[in-house]
Parts: C-alpha cells; structure tokens; sequence
C-alpha cells in the first residue's frame, strides 16, 4: 500500500507543485476552443479537446517540477506572460476580423509599420472590447490575479482571519492525505494519461510531420490529408504560423536570387498583348467545349465555331492542388529539373526585364486575415515586397464577390491611362471562377441549371446531389460569360489570350460519390482523368490572326499534342518574342522542336499516359 501510495504521490506531484498554473491553463484552454468555435451549425469542438489539453499541461507541469522552487515561479510567470498574451490576441483576431492565428495573419503584422500599428490601435481597440468574447478571458485573469493574491488581500482585511483560513486549509490537505484522497487522485491522473496520451498520439504525430515538413507546399499538402494536424491551442496556432512563414521565407530568398539572376538577351514582341486568364478549378468533363451535354459555354463554343479559339484537346495539370499549379506555371522550371520551382526565374519577370508591362488581377491572391493556408501557400510570393516589383507593374487591390469586379479593375486601369493598349502588355486574371462553395460563384440572378434537369440522367442521385451539381454548372455557365466579356475587351486589338484553370474538379462524377478533389497520394486513372485533365485554349483576335498567320497556323496544327501546364512560360516567354538562356524550345508547344512524348508526371508520383493507356486496354 505504501509504494501504491508512494506512485500516486509521485505522479501528483507535478499538478501538486503547479496547481494554480494548471488549473488556470486548462480552463484558459477550454475558454480559448469555446469561445473561437464558428457559428454554424456543422461547428463543433475538437474531439479530443479535453483529454489532450490535459495530457499537455501536465507535460508542461513535469518541467517545470523538475527546476527549484524560486526558479520555477519565474518561469511560470514568463508562461503565463505568453500564453494569456497569445490566447488574447487569438480570440481577439477571431472577433474582429472572423480567423484565429494563421500565417497570413503574422505575415500581414510583420510587413505593418509604427505608423500604421498605432492607427489600427486606435481604429480597433475601444471599450467595446470589454463586452466581447475576451470578457471571459478578463475574468479569468482577474479571478487568477486575486487567487494569488489571497494570502495579501486576507492580511489586510484582517489578519487574524487570514492566519485562520490558511490553518484551516492545511488541516483540510493532512485529513485528504489521511483519507488516501492521494491514492485516488494518482490513479484517476494515471488513467487519464493512458488514455489521453493514446488519444492524442495521431494528433501530436501530425503536428510533429507538419513542423517539420522542408517547404510551406509540403505543409499544405499534409493538411489535404483526412487525419491532419489539429492545432487546437492559441500557441500551437502562433508557432504553426512562425514555421510557415519561415518556409515561405526561405523560399522567397531563393526567388529573388533567381530574379536577379534573369537576363533577356533580346525581345521582338512577336504578340503586343498577351493576355493570360487562370481559372479555378474547372472540370473538363462539365465543358460544353469539351462535349459536355448541357449549354454551360455557349460563348467559348461560338468564338471556336468562328475559327478563332482553338481548344486544346489533351492538357493535364501536374498537381489537384492550387498553390503548386500556381508555382509551376509562373515558374520557368518544369518537373524533372533539378533544384525546385523557387530556383528558377518566374515568367513574369522576364516579360518585365523584356519591356512588357505587366498587370496582375486576382480574385483570391490578396493578402487578408482570413486567408486559409492553402491561399497563403499560393499567394506568398506573389504579394512578396520585392518579387512583386520584380513581376508587376500593376495591381488590384480589393478581391470581389464575383468575378465581374476584376472586369470593373481592369476598364478603371484603361481609362486612368495605367493600360496602354498600344504598347505592350502582359495582362493576367486569375479568376476564382469555380472554387468550391459552387452556389456561391454567380450571381442568384444566373441561375439556369436546376436540380430537376438531372433527374433523368443520374437517377441515383438525390435532389441535394443533383442541386450541386445543378450549383457547379451554373458557376462554369458564369465563367463563361466572364471569359468572354474578357476576350471582348481585345477583340479588336492586336492581341492573343490564353485560358487555363488550374486544376480539375469532381462532382458526383459516374461511379464515384465525391465532389471537390481527392488528396490521396495513390493516383488512380479515374481521379487523374477528372482532376488533373484540364480546359486549355488559345483564342487570336482577327487583327492578331492576319498580322500572325504563322503563329495562328501554329496554334491550329498544335491542338491535339500533348501537354502539361507546368511548360506553360516556355509557350509564353516564345509567344513574346523574349530571347533568355532560360527558354527552351522542347517545353514550347508551338515550337517544332516540342518534345511531345516527355513524360507527364502527375504529383510527382505517377505517369497520366501510363494510367490512360492501361484504362484504354481494360475498355
């Protein structure tokens, strides 16, 4: 009995010598899930919430038991220092501006100077911040600062009271002893360390994989797993986001020597105007250019069926995942080269180091507080100080609910004189076209496919399937409109445009119940032929078609090789006429020394022509 005694002290001790600090931790921590938890139906807190959070504060409590008495105060009160700083500041971010602690967020406070810190204190703390969820994170503080204070405040209301209360508390802690509370208590901590540690394991696993991961692209791509890394803390939220922002750090550095590294030999600005627009996540198989059986792009048909839009019939992306599409065709580097995307110079640049004027209008690339760490991964150098200048000339500055608010930028750049249609110009949408939240990409007063016009042609779903599906088309119907006013504006000019989405999309595809994309590493000819298989066209304006019938030529005779979109620059930097030792013609798809049968590898991971090969034979 007493070595059972002697355990169940030993593994009490650590709670016993910081009790105060692991009561108010974990109550802080519950407060801080609680109160940061989203006001919809489908939010929840995180499962393991309440055995993990004990399981880490008594890890942390372990620690601190080990160092003497004098010393381990001084380091709780650096702890709690941090932890209410931060768990403040996270509650705080999630009130105001509707996200905790992300990366994006840390970046936006690292590019903030003096002048505009202090303008966003008076702007946004006010009184009012009393009444809001951090109330209770006050509270919590004050009833902390008067239990430590007890032992003062009973002194000076009186005395003798004090030196009898904190009797009565010692004779309470000796009948416990006697009453073998300790024996309970050592067991119930033990229990609850067992399960609390296998609870958490998967999570503390995670969370270990994805702060050590070496680039911010890996980060993301573990958090498309199912089983990703919660980081259910303010702190974990704080260091997740210092790591991420180390990454993108490291691989900006790289970016700008290879900017400065760039040299264009010479330009003959073959095409004046160059206009390039990146959709989002655009299933090929819902286009009606590609044969899809409902009207969802009357326009882009009509501009083919006029002979000036040439739609490329075999284009695959090499990622389902944005932010590496996005890196791999700004970049000049393709996969197989040695090094990384970030060594190699971005397209942009040379057109700028070319004489082009390069504008830049996005519909999700802009730095804001809610931004998921997906858009972080994508956008990061872009918005990048000094590779932004390297790249652009001009910006939008605000993102908009539809698409249609980058068409209102670019007429506002034409008629303040920034666009100069007679020089020349690399123009670039990226539209947010048809990512994700479907219903939410056209206007209510676009709707035209309804959950009805399904029920013939997929009878085994039901109304809700049919409606997203019934949402999806709509949004394509939509970015069919917007693609076209886009070609309106360069119709009569001496332009060419480029359209291509960045990846593809499922929904409810034959055989496979499943909207959005499927992050699993095996690639399978199903997920490449709906994901990865991509939209891809050329479209000449009739000035552009006269003056350039050799390239027009180019462009018919091309549209049935194959392609990937990470040798897009090549097409572009040749398309301009810029001479740079980074060009190489067997990435060129025009060129008549394009390497066609270059393997096109998917992920990094598996061959699209092998998987589409041995689908055909199995037909």
């Amino acid at each position: 009995m007493k070595r059972l005694r002697r355990i169940a002290r030993w593994l009490l001790m650590p709670i016993a010598k910081n009790r105060t600090f692991f009561v108010t931790m974990y109550i802080l921590g519950v407060l801080c899930a609680v109160l940061t938890l989203p006001e919809t139906r489908s939010a929840k807190l995180y499962d393991n919430l309440f055995l993990e959070l004990f399981v880490d504060i008594y890890f942390v409590c372990v620690v601190l038991a080990i160092f003497p008495r004098h010393i381990r105060s001084w380091i709780r009160m650096l702890l709690y220092a941090v932890l209410y700083a931060v768990a403040i500041v996270d509650v705080y971010c999630f009130w105001k501006f509707g996200s905790t602690l992300n990366p994006t967020m840390l970046l936006l406070v690292s590019e903030t100077d003096s002048r505009e810190a202090g303008e966003f204190l008076q702007t946004y703390l006010s009184s009012d911040v009393l009444f809001s969820p951090l109330f209770w994170i006050f509270l919590l503080m004050l009833l902390h600062l008067a239990w430590k204070s007890r032992h003062t405040i009973l002194r000076f209301l009186d005395p003798r009271q004090g030196l009898l209360i904190r009797g009565k508390l010692r004779r309470f802690a000796v009948r416990l002893r006697q009453q073998r509370i300790d024996v309970l208590g050592g067991m119930l901590v033990l229990v609850l360390l067992v399960f609390g540690i296998i609870d958490s394991w998967q999570n503390k696993r995670q969370m270990t994989r994805m702060m050590t991961a070496p680039t911010i692209g890996n980060v993301e791509h573990l958090l498309t797993e199912k089983d990703h890394a919660e980081f259910y803390l303010p702190i974990y939220r704080l260091a997740f986001s210092v790591y991420s922002n180390m990454l993108a750090a490291k691989q900006i550095d790289r970016c700008i020597i290879a900017a400065e590294r760039a040299k264009v030999d010479s330009c003959s600005y073959r095409s004046p105007n160059i206009v390039f627009i990146i959709g989002e996540s655009y299933s090929k198989a819902h286009s009606q250019l590609y044969g899809y059986r409902l009207k969802t792009a009357p326009h882009q048909l009509l501009l083919e069926d006029k002979g000036l839009l040439t739609s490329f019939t075999d284009v695959v992306s090499g990622w389902n995942l944005t932010s590496f599409v996005f890196k791999l065709f700004l970049s000049m580097y393709v996969i197989g080269d040695k090094g990384e995307w970030c060594d190699y110079p971005l397209f942009p640049e040379l057109f700028r180091k070319a004489g082009y004027k390069v504008t830049f209008m996005t519909n999700q690339f802009l730095p804001k507080a809610q931004e998921a760490v997906y858009d972080f991964s994508g956008g990061f150098f872009l918005n990048d100080p000094t590779l932004n200048k390297a790249q652009f000339d001009t910006r939008n500055t605000e993102l908009h609910r539809y698409d249609d608010g980058l068409l209102n930028d670019y007429d506002n750049f034409l008629k303040k004189g920034t666009i100069n249609l007679k020089g020349h110009n690399l123009i670039i949408f990226h539209l947010i076209g048809q990512h994700v939240s479907y219903r939410t990409r056209y206007p209510s007063d676009r709707q035209v496919f309804k959950a009805d016009d399904y029920k013939e042609a997929r009878p085994e779903l039901g109304p809700r399937a049919r409606q997203m599906i019934a949402d999806y088309d709509n949004a394509v119907l939509y970015n069919d409109s917007i693609v076209d006013q886009i070609v309106q504006r360069f119709e009569n000019e001496n332009a060419i445009v480029i359209y291509m989405p960045d990846h593809g999309e499922e929904i409810y595809e034959p055989g496979r119940h499943f909207i959005g994309r499927n992050h699993s590493s095996a690639v399978d000819w199903p997920l490449a032929h709906y994901e990865f298989e991509v939209p891809f066209w050329i479209y000449c304006s009739h000035s552009y078609a006269v003056k350039h019938p050799e390239v027009f030529k180019m462009i018919k005779d091309a549209k049935d090789k194959r392609f990937m979109t990470d040798a897009l620059p090549h097409l572009m930097v040749w398309l301009a006429g810029i001479h740079t030792k980074d060009y190489r013609a067997k990435f060129n798809i025009l060129s008549p020394d394009y390497d066609e049968l270059r393997p096109r590898i998917l992920k990094n991971s598996v061959d699209y022509d092998k998987l589409r090969e041995a689908a055909m034979k199995k037909q």
